[in-house]
């Protein structure tokens, strides 16, 4: 018989029926198997929330079209430990089982640090159950040894069964079974139908796959078929309780809230899904009336806007199309030159440069981005060199960094954004703010307060 709810409807309880889907390493099915399970809890008739490790966009992305809610990060190193149970809380909030994905290897977690902001880290933070999910394509007995290890390695961490994926022949799904001596929850074969596409950050926004939701629904009936849904209700059902309160953006912003609700323009589409969904929560919180815009069709920003957010993406594939719609991009210039408060992450930079790949761009910032064949990728700590839009001298911030662009020149000479392992970064005044840094406002609601503090107090409505 089917849930629709469960304990985290009832007021003032912190139980919240809960399992991880965590793997030995990178590349054994994570996201296939956390996107399917969460799909197949859904058609059963369960309300499920769905959560990522990590600072990742482009899984929550594939975990909202499976449950039919945002999807969530849970990162201690953006938001802080203490602030981890609480928004899986509030994300899951309404909801009667949620489904964490794991990031990297179970134990994997920033370097240097023993482990922190892993998956393990999390899990013990949340007090969550976890499922390892192994591909045993290559592999037979040693298996068994594989997941012994990964079970004990560390007692604050339960790993509460296994899903076998990528399984061939039933004789070795059978050995396998044999030496692993956790519950076999699930042996899921090999569908190439369901290979998921790459890009060169990673997989594919589902925003950007017009098939996303028909895939979904098609994987969510694999999973279904090949594990034992009700088993891992049981062991999500075995969470203990978690003392602590759900995150609220209103408690974070009941000092901020505007009653004129003024708006602030997020850009969106195909060339902008990257960006986390308690940061509208927190502008919302504060009054203000967040209205999305797409830089790819609309011709100018909407009516009335008094701030302007521009999160990551993708905007070096659009950029011809970006630069196409000179209407919008001119607009957003003379905004940005006329002091509408603006901030900018990583995509957002790269549309406020003067150009993309040659193609002109806003052309608020003076630097110009090109494609790069590195990777930037960091999970660093930034200072702030002076007062900004966000922040003041000296304040410091936790971050990710996550693209293969260059800006030349990298920062203002003046006011950058940061400062970041001694080198200045990005663009910054009194009105702007613009970056490489991604930051999740969540664990720094003092930078959605002062932004929307500046939206309450800048030049009137376009």
């Amino acid at each position: 018989m089917s849930r629709t709810s469960g304990p985290s409807d009832r007021p003032g309880s912190s139980a919240l029926p809960r399992l991880m889907i965590a793997a030995p390493m990178t590349g054994q099915g994570k996201t296939t198997v956390a996107t399917g399970l969460m799909a197949a809890l859904r058609a059963a008739g369960h309300v499920v929330s769905g959560h990522k490790v990590g600072p990742d966009y482009i899984d929550p992305g594939y975990h909202a079209l499976a449950t039919g809610r945002p999807g969530r990060n849970l990162d201690p190193h953006l938001v802080g430990e203490d602030r981890v149970a609480p928004l899986l809380l509030h994300g899951a909030r309404g909801a009667g089982v949620a489904v964490v994905e794991g990031v990297m290897g179970l134990h994997d977690g920033r370097l240097g640090t023993d482990g922190f902001a892993s998956s393990a880290h999390v899990a013990a933070l949340t007090r969550t159950p976890v499922i390892l999910v192994v591909d045993v394509s290559r592999m037979s007995r040693s298996v068994g040894a594989l997941v012994a290890g990964m079970a004990a390695y560390d007692p604050a961490v339960e790993v509460a069964g296994v899903i076998l994926n990528q399984a061939g022949s039933a004789r070795n799904v059978a050995e396998i079974v044999r030496a692993v001596h956790l519950p076999v929850l699930g042996v899921v074969h090999r569908d190439e139908d369901l290979a998921t596409p790459s890009r060169h950050l990673g997989l594919v926004p589902a925003a950007e796959r017009a098939e996303s939701a028909q895939a979904v629904e098609r994987l969510g009936e694999h999973i279904a078929r090949q594990v034992d849904l009700d088993a891992l209700l049981d062991i999500a059902r075995s969470a203990p309780a978690l003392d602590t309160a759900p995150w609220d953006p209103e408690r974070e912003m009941a000092e901020s809230r505007d009653v004129r609700r003024p708006v602030v323009a997020v850009a969106g589409g195909r060339a902008f899904t990257f960006r986390y969904t308690e940061t509208e929560e927190l502008l919302t919180a504060a009054g203000c009336e967040v209205v999305g815009f797409d830089p790819l069709s609309d011709t100018e920003l909407p009516a009335g806007t008094r701030g302007i957010y521009l999160g990551g993406g993708f905007p070096e594939v659009y950029a011809n199309r970006l630069a196409e719609n000179r209407s919008l991009s001119a607009d957003l210039g003379n905004a940005v030159r006329d002091g509408v408060p603006t901030v900018a992450e990583c995509a957002g930079l790269l549309y406020l440069s003067e150009t993309l790949d040659g193609a002109p761009m806003a052309g608020a910032v003076p630097a110009h981005a090109r494609m790069s064949e590195r990777l930037t990728l960091r999970y660093p700590e930034a200072t702030s060199l002076g007062d900004t839009l966000l922040t003041r001298a000296g304040e410091k911030v936790t971050g990710h960094e996550f693209h293969r662009t260059r800006l030349t020149p990298g920062a203002s000479v003046d006011s950058p954004a940061w400062e970041i392992d001694g080198t200045p970064e990005g663009f910054a005044s009194p009105t702007m703010h613009a970056s490489y840094l991604h930051v999740h406002w969540a664990g720094h609601p003092g930078i959605a307060a002062r932004f929307a503090h500046a939206v309450s107090g800048g030049p009137g409505g376009r």
